[in-house]
């Protein structure tokens, strides 16, 4: 039976939690997914839309919405490339900033919640793991739990 697998488990366990998640970012103005580009940005603002999806690794019509929502809720803006016309850049703006500990603190309370449920013991091995499961993400500009070799 499926929902006797790991992979049903994991899928049911990442549900759950991007729900909770997703409840606590509406409170900040933020549709689930968006916190993934914003996380991008505040890693390295003015990245170029294809630049975006090349670290999201989702499809451009993705992420023309979401920056078009988030310009729209003023968090971002876009500028033109002053050599390149037809390429735009996109920088946080003040109110996208101020996102950033916020939302980090979502991810990391979520993080410990998670953690709570295990004996002290068993936290470490559980995040060995799952770093071992993600040990090198396909997306630039991702950090694994490890270090890749």
């Amino acid at each position: 039976m499926l929902d006797e697998t790991l992979t049903y488990a994991l899928i049911k366990i990442t549900k759950v939690h991007r729900y909770r998640v997703a409840a606590e970012l509406t409170e900040l103005g933020l549709h689930v997914g968006q916190e993934m580009l914003l996380n991008q940005l505040w890693r390295e603002d003015g990245l170029s839309q294809s630049e975006l999806i090349a670290r999201l690794g989702v499809e451009p019509p993705t992420v023309t919405k979401t920056i078009q929502r988030l310009e729209r809720a003023g968090f971002v803006r876009r500028t033109p490339d002053p050599n390149r016309p037809r390429l735009s850049h996109v920088h946080l703006t003040e109110a996208g900033r101020a996102l950033q500990a916020p939302v980090e603190e979502i991810w990391e309370r979520n993080d410990r919640e998670v953690l709570a449920q295990l004996a002290p013991e068993d936290r470490a091995t559980m995040v060995r793991l799952v770093g071992q499961l993600w040990a090198c993400p396909s997306a630039e500009g991702e950090t694994p739990l490890h270090r890749c070799d």
